[in-house]
């Protein structure tokens, strides 16, 4: 029985594939998918990337329309970057409740007791609150984007566990926001004592949303492509890893010959795993669910991403 249904899956997925194929040329439409997604979707996506790599992507590409696998504030980046383009993502439950933790009535009261700071928020945000900012980044580029700033004070919102790890590399003071990432802050001490004991000769690779104490504890601490990256170059073989379990997919990718251990089983978004293949061809078919984004707050929006990705 387990193997009929094993089949009956993989014949639907072959079925969902090919009218995913079909769609794309109808709608002129590209797929990007963020490392955290289902495998399913990361296996046909156009683009894989990091919250920095997509919005490049978003604001360069050609096509019509841009189905963003990701979170919703991933699809308003897209939208914002690329008004002219219809966005879509394929379930609006793709929430971040570390983006839900900052709020514009809240960072215009910390602006007004800081009248000489300039605010940097981190991509992991709502287009409203990216409009109250002088400029974005990602955990790719905190560090340069901090250090090209013209101020001496800066507002971080809104992940405090990020917000710590940049502090350690510029003398700038960063008054932090107190957000967190759920799924990156599950991670503890205790989970990483217990898997370098369980896999002594493996490297540990760590995301800096991560709390500061696990954090401290990487042989390699960066962003979802810088630890692809260093995974893939380095000539060790087995690693444990403190970020998202989607990254398992590009990881086994790049290096099939090297073992990957997730730090703890809990390293999993609910959010990111709400879309799969089937929603993904459903939202194509119907092109909806929509991103929109209120013309005048994507202008003022538009300007803090910009910056970003001048940023070098």
């Amino acid at each position: 029985m387990e193997a009929l249904a094993l089949e009956r899956k993989a014949e639907m997925n072959r079925e969902l594939r090919e009218r995913l194929a079909q769609l794309k040329k109808e709608r002129n439409a590209i797929i990007l998918a963020h490392y955290y997604q289902r495998d399913e979707i990361q296996e046909v996506a156009d683009f894989r990337g990091d919250s920095f790599l997509l919005a490049q992507k978003a604001a360069s590409t050609d096509a019509e329309t841009i189905v963003f696998c990701g979170v919703h504030f991933m699809g308003e980046s897209a939208k914002i970057l690329a008004p002219g383009k219809t966005v879509l993502i394929p379930d609006e439950r793709a929430g971040c409740p570390m983006a839900d933790m900052v709020n514009v009535d809240g960072l215009r009261k910390l602006k007004a007791q800081h009248p000489n700071a300039k605010v940097v928020t981190y991509i992991n945000s709502s287009a409203d609150v990216k409009a109250e900012t002088d400029i974005c980044c990602t955990s790719s580029n905190a560090v340069q984007v901090i250090n090209s700033v013209d101020a001496d004070e800066i507002i971080w919102v809104p992940d405090k566990n990020l917000g710590h790890y940049v502090q350690q590399h510029t003398d700038k003071k960063l008054i932090i926001w107190e957000g967190y990432c759920n799924t990156h802050d599950m991670l503890t001490v205790k989970d990483v004592i217990e898997m370098k004991a369980k896999y002594p000769n493996a490297e540990f690779v760590v995301h800096p949303e991560c709390r500061p104490e696990v954090v401290e504890m990487g042989d390699f601490v960066g962003s979802t492509t810088a630890i692809l990256n260093y995974c893939k170059n380095s000539s060790t073989k087995q690693f444990i890893v403190g970020t998202e379990d989607g990254t398992g997919y590009q990881l086994r990718l790049d290096s099939p010959d090297k073992e990957f251990h997730f730090a703890t089983k809990f390293l999993v978004c609910p959010n990111m795993k709400v879309n799969n293949l089937k929603k993904l061809v459903k939202c194509l078919e119907t092109m909806q669910p929509q991103i929109y984004v209120p013309p005048v707050v994507a202008d003022k929006a538009r300007l803090s991403l910009e910056r970003m990705l001048q940023v070098q």
